[in-house]
C-alpha cells in the first residue's frame, strides 16, 4: 500500500510536469493510459491482497495442523505404553483363564472319580445288606436270631433263647457299613467287652457268619455270669 501511494504521488508530479510540456490531446491519452494503469494496479492489488489473506489463512491452518500433529506425536509414547499395559493384562487374563479351565477340568475329573467310588461303595453296601437279608432265614432257624432293617441302612440283630431262665430276653447289636465299606457295630445291648475284637476280625476275614456266631457265643457266656 505504501508503494502504491508513492506511485500515485509520483504519477501526480509526472502529470503536472507533462501538462506543462505537452498538449491537451497527448495529456488526455496519457490520462487514459494512467487511468487504465491505475485500474490494472487496483485489480492487481485487490488480487494480491486476496492472495495474501488466503496465504495468511493457509499459514494459520498449517500452523494449527502442525500443532495438532505435534500433540499427537507427544501422545504416541503414552498410547504405546497404555497399549503395552493392555496387552500385558490380556496375557495375564488368558493365563488365569487357562489355569481356571485346567482347575475346573481337574475338579470335574476328581468329582467323577469320587462319584464312581461312592457309587461303587453304595453298590457294595447294598449287595452286602442284601446278602445279610438273604441269610436271615438261616440265622433265624439255626441261631434263634431275628434281623431287622432300621434307619440309615442299619441292621439290627436280635438274639433270643440265650438265657435259659428267660428265653424271650433279647440280646441285641446293631450293625452298619461305614464310608470305608467296613462292618461297624454301632450299639450292643447288653455291652460286650470283646465286640471291638470281633469287629476287627470280621473286617480282616470278611467271614460274617463266624462274626455273628461269635457274638452269640459271647452273649451266651455273659448270660451264665
Amino acid at each position: 500500500e505504501d508503494e502504491i501511494m508513492l506511485f500515485e504521488r509520483e504519477m501526480k508530479e509526472f502529470w503536472t510536469k507533462l501538462k506543462n510540456t505537452y498538449g491537451t490531446e497527448q495529456i488526455n491519452q496519457t490520462l487514459a493510459l494512467r487511468d487504465s494503469c491505475k485500474e490494472s494496479i487496483k485489480v492487481l492489488s485487490e488480487k494480491w491482497s486476496k492472495k495474501l489473506k488466503e496465504g495468511d489463512l493457509m499459514i494459520d491452518k498449517i500452523q494449527e495442523y502442525s500443532n495438532e500433529i505435534l500433540q499427537q506425536s507427544q501422545r504416541i509414547p503414552e498410547n504405546q505404553e497404555h497399549l503395552t499395559e493392555i496387552k500385558s493384562n490380556l496375557n495375564q487374563e488368558e493365563e488365569q483363564k487357562k489355569d481356571l479351565t485346567d482347575s475346573i477340568q481337574e475338579l470335574k475329573e476328581e468329582l467323577m472319580k469320587k462319584k464312581e467310588i461312592i457309587s461303587s461303595k453304595n453298590k457294595a453296601t447294598k449287595e452286602r445288606v442284601e446278602r445279610l437279608c438273604k441269610s436271615k432265614v438261616l440265622f433265624e432257624e439255626r441261631l434263634g436270631l431275628e434281623i431287622r432293617r432300621i434307619h440309615n441302612e442299619q441292621l439290627q440283630f436280635i438274639f433270643r433263647h440265650i438265657d435259659h431262665k428267660d428265653p424271650d430276653k433279647p440280646y441285641v447289636f446293631t450293625l452298619s457299613i461305614n464310608e470305608q465299606g467296613d462292618y461297624e457295630v454301632t450299639s450292643c445291648t447288653p455291652p460286650l467287652d470283646c465286640i471291638a475284637e470281633f469287629q476287627l476280625k470280621v473286617r480282616e476275614t470278611n467271614n460274617f457268619s463266624a462274626f455273628v456266631a461269635n457274638i452269640r457265643k459271647a452273649f451266651t457266656a455273659l448270660s451264665y455270669k
